[in-house]
């Protein structure tokens, strides 16, 4: 939006606020103030912005239709519950006289309290505590507002209201969505309660609201689901030693399917990677895979494939797996993959039927610039200098690629979209002349062309919501197995190493309900029962992983795991690990039992343990989401490499990892 008048009319009087105080007070309240400095130029859109702490600053229509709600007239006293970064609060001071404002997270209450103050409203007052016991020193209260989910309406709350007082809460019996609903003390104390429509909150966590998930006290297991460990006790097949258990069986269970998809539920969990390891390199040896394809960047990943098929080094210098997580691919797991994948690969003199080693992500926009140029500069050189000409557009968002997404976003910058479309277009036009001159090398810059198009998208996609963004990344990636599969031949083989958001069939979680799609569900539309894909999960242990992005990796603590979860069902099973079928499960009732949706927790290269449940649990039906489950009670954090190590005489120190 243009101004701040042009998004008040369209997104609240547009939609159905009609009161003018309430209309004044947001325009009187500057949102980018509110927001982190990043994302200012987008204060002004309809959506819930992140502010920290696992926390978001609510939808402007939320807001606005909570504070319509309540009927403010000038001299209440009004009680906010979840101050955020403290915005609803200022504009609630608009319309009311003194505003009480709780929050129960120590570094938010001290930021909203100081931005507050820094910008003058003064009848503001902000503690920090456990909000579902308000304020009660200042209470009784003419107004009061909830800005988080709680299961029922806490009764210190309903003590602190004023006769004639309005409440406006959302109230559900579950953590992810709720009901907005008012409720009104009448003169006599009798309370009347209206629903002003369906919301979804962070869930309000205290005394009187949703337990603390931060704890590490076990609740008891549901009474229905007390049976499940012990079918899964007598299902699962026992896996006493990582390093030296048999996966015949495992593999016979893979049979014949041309895509094996080996997840992980963090990115930072050594025992997957060791196990992910072992069994690609059991697939390799005895089935003949052809490649492993992993959740990383293309050029990053090509230079471990040119390094384990013995392949010339490419002459663009840069220094792989430097991005944001590092962690995540350079560490002592998967660089004891790579040595034997090179030591495996040299056994055999045939170049064509090493094994590769590839990366599906789409993030490396400015390295797969230099390559595709490298190659023009060898193959075509008047192409490359059309190249340059139309890449040349995206040189000054070198060092923020997210940031040329922002430009282009609110128009200060014109998308390169055509520019990108084009030279892609131009390099497929000459395919026939440029990969007869070197198959492969055709195919790298091909690919680094196609991470340049889709990477352009991505950085636009991302500031039009998430399910845009992650969908557009998937699909990426998708298409790049698909293109892999094409190269290695009509009857190749691969081994997918992602996180089990990207690997296990989406239709069967709550992401299909935001319109999320991944590559696991493309792989089940295209390649049918061809495709096995092997889910894995923890209950406890420790992970690598940061807590904000861009941070520092920590070795953090996991919490033990949610009760109505599938971990938890698996650590009530009290087998430390184990290998559980659910395509053809030993007693088919297991299946049956498991496909009710559940608890299921993701987490990524950023772990929040104080908003474990809204930052990292999901709902999924785990039989239609995975062939196979891999359990191990307890983990341990991947072990990053700490010095460059020297695998051949003949090769540079640094080499493949760059480090």
């Amino acid at each position: 939006m243009d101004t701040r008048d042009e998004w008040i009319d369209l997104q609240l009087a547009g939609r159905g606020i009609t009161d003018e105080r309430v209309l004044e007070a947001f325009r009187s309240v500057p949102r980018a103030e509110f927001v982190p400095e990043e994302l200012a130029d987008l204060a002004h859109e309809d959506a819930p912005l992140p502010i920290g702490g696992g926390q978001t600053i609510s939808q402007p229509f939320i807001v606005a239709l909570t504070l319509e709600a309540l009927a403010l007239r000038g001299d209440e006293r009004v009680l906010e519950v979840g101050t955020g970064s403290g915005y609803a609060a200022a504009v609630a001071s608009r319309l009311a006289g003194e505003v009480f404002t709780v929050e129960r997270l120590e570094t938010l209450a001290d930021d909203a309290s100081k931005r507050l103050a820094r910008l003058g409203f003064t009848n503001v007052h902000v503690r920090c505590g456990d909000g579902t016991l308000g304020w009660r020193e200042h209470a009784p209260y003419d107004a009061i507002a909830v800005a988080a989910g709680g299961p029922a309406v806490p009764q210190a709350l309903l003590d602190q209201l004023a006769p004639g007082g309005r409440l406006v809460m959302p109230v559900g019996a579950g953590a992810d969505s709720q009901t907005l609903v008012r409720i009104t003390r009448d003169a006599d104390g009798h309370l009347r309660e209206d629903s002003l429509g369906p919301v979804r909150f962070v869930p309000l966590i205290g005394e009187q609201g949703w337990p603390d998930e931060s704890g590490l006290v076990r609740a008891p297991a549901r009474e229905d689901d007390r049976a499940v460990p012990m079918l899964i006790r007598e299902c699962g097949e026992p896996l006493r030693d990582l390093d030296d258990h048999a996966l015949d069986a495992l593999i016979e269970r893979i049979g014949d399917a041309r895509l094996v998809l080996l997840g992980e539920a963090t990115h930072g969990t050594s025992e997957f990677y060791r196990l992910r390891a072992r069994l690609s390199r059991a697939l390799i040896e005895r089935c003949g895979f052809d490649f492993v394809a992993v959740e990383a960047d293309w050029p990053d990943a090509m230079r471990i494939h040119r390094y384990v098929t013995d392949a010339p080094r490419s002459r663009v210098e840069f220094a792989p797996f430097s991005r944001f997580p590092t962690w995540m691919w350079r560490n002592e797991e998967v660089s004891e993959f790579v040595e034997w994948l090179r030591a495996h690969n040299l056994g055999r003199p045939e170049r064509a039927r090493r094994a590769g080693f590839y990366g599906l992500d789409l993030y490396s926009m400015f390295t797969s610039i230099a390559h595709v140029l490298a190659y023009l500069d060898d193959v075509d050189p008047d192409a490359a200098r059309v190249a340059r000409a139309r890449y040349g557009m995206l040189t000054p968002w070198q060092q923020d690629p997210a940031a040329y997404g922002q430009a282009v976003l609110v128009g200060r910058y014109a998308s390169s979209e055509a520019a990108v479309v084009a030279m892609l277009r131009d390099m497929l036009e000459r395919r026939l002349d440029y990969a007869g001159q070197d198959g492969e090398a055709f195919f790298d810059a091909a690919q680094n062309a196609h991470v340049v198009t889709n990477a352009e998208r991505y950085y636009r996609a991302m500031y039009y919501g998430s399910a845009a963004s992650w969908n557009l990344r998937d699909t990426h990636m998708f298409h790049t197995l698909q293109a892999l599969l094409g190269y290695h031949g009509p009857d190749a083989r691969g081994i997918v190493w992602e996180h089990n958001s990207h690997l296990g069939n989406a239709e069967a979680t709550e992401m299909s309900v935001r319109g999320e799609l991944n590559v696991g569900q493309l792989c089940r539309e295209q390649f049918g029962d061809a495709v096995y894909a092997v889910g894995f999960g923890t209950d406890h242990g420790t992970v690598a992983a940061a807590s904000d992005w861009g941070g520092p990796m920590q070795r953090m603590r996991v919490r033990p795991s949610l009760p109505g979860s599938y971990e938890r069902l698996c650590h009530d099973a009290r087998v430390p690990a184990f290998l559980l079928p659910l395509r053809a499960p030993r007693r088919p009732e297991l299946r049956d039992e498991l496909m009710q949706p559940r608890l299921e927790r993701a987490i990524g290269v950023i772990y929040r343990p104080d908003s474990e449940r809204m930052s990292h649990y999901f709902h999924a039906s785990l039989p239609l989401q995975f062939d196979e489950y891999v359990w191990f009670d307890e983990t341990h954090a991947v072990e990053p490499l700490q010095a460059p190590r020297r695998p051949s005489p003949e090769l540079p120190e640094t080499y493949p990892f760059g480090l």
